[in-house]
């Protein structure tokens, strides 16, 4: 118990520490002043590439935006053919619906266009704004720390860029294909034309809602190392988790149909207990760790937020 107190003084002690590249006893405004260059290149590499995607903004509306929607779709014929080589017939497959875009402005194009751009680049540059960030962090880390999380750029950029192809490979093709074929009514007064706004933001919102969801294991990992969370308060609280992904699920889904918040619910569910297992073997190498919870984490937040608010 002592021993993992004191590693936790001792990580957010070295925030502060002569080993620090920057300068002793940064004020607050010299903390702020380096994470501004950091974001400032994080900005910068971002803005380049929503500057390339908006110049062929052509090719990735046609072959990116609205893949997921178009009748071939390699969604649609891989699940009907994986529905026929389990021997269910086509209980897989999905009949994609035609989608009629409409554009109620007068800069509707224009400002899709703006939208496709800002969310495309960010989607392409998170490595690199991920890896400013952990150059911010960086200074703060022992050696040993530092060789222990060799590889974590890596790591993280997998788990986004899984959890976003999840999110368009698979969510959004069942996402749109319900909100498209259901009815209200049966007169047929209802013409069925979302915006071109609507269905952009329902496909970001999978992409991205996908892609964050799926850093969990990451999340877990490094809570587990500066001591906030164990294996044990994971599996304590693993039913309220439940409750908590259920309502991501329903969040990142922009569909009412519970099999879409099932398809997303699985995965995290799996993910969770994934986290739970890397949890654990940090705590087996840390045996003198508390195995019962987490008390101190109101002391290790307050350590936290004193480094930008000495005193």
């Amino acid at each position: 118990m002592a021993t993992a107190s004191s590693d936790r003084k001792q990580f957010f002690k070295r925030l502060r520490s002569k080993d620090n590249p920057e300068p002793e006893e940064m004020s607050f405004m010299g903390h702020l002043e380096a994470l501004r260059w950091h974001l400032m290149r994080s900005v910068i590499v971002w803005l380049v590439a929503a500057i390339v995607i908006f110049v062929f903004r052509d090719w990735v509306y046609d072959y990116v935006i609205l893949a997921p929607s178009a009748e071939n779709f390699i969604t649609y014929s891989t699940l009907c053919d994986f529905g026929h080589w389990l021997g269910i017939g086509d209980s897989l497959c999905m009949p994609p619906v035609k989608i009629n875009f409409l554009v109620t402005q007068v800069n509707g194009t224009f400002t899709s266009a703006l939208t496709i751009a800002m969310i495309g680049a960010v989607i392409i540059a998170f490595p690199y704004i991920f890896w400013e960030l952990w150059r911010f962090v960086t200074p703060a880390l022992s050696a040993k720390e530092k060789k222990y999380a060799r590889g974590s750029i890596f790591w993280v950029s997998l788990c986004f860029f899984s959890g976003a192809a999840f999110g368009y490979y698979l969510l959004a093709p069942f996402t749109f294909n319900f909100l498209a074929s259901f009815t209200l009514g049966t007169t047929g007064a209802i013409q069925y034309q979302p915006t071109i706004n609507d269905y952009i933001d329902s496909l970001t919102n999978l992409v991205l809602g996908c892609g964050i969801a799926f850093e969990l294991p990451i999340l877990a990992f490094v809570l587990a190392k500066i001591g906030l969370i164990t294996s044990t308060f994971l599996k304590k609280y693993s039913k309220y988790a439940f409750v908590l992904i259920l309502l991501v699920a329903a969040v990142i889904t922009p569909s009412p149909d519970i099999s879409s918040q099932v398809i997303v619910a699985l995965p995290l569910l799996f993910l969770y207990w994934i986290s739970i297992l890397m949890v654990a073997r940090v705590d087996r190498k840390k045996p003198e760790k508390k195995k019962n919870g987490v008390d101190d984490n109101a002391e290790i937040l307050k350590r936290s937020v004193s480094l930008f608010f000495p005193g």
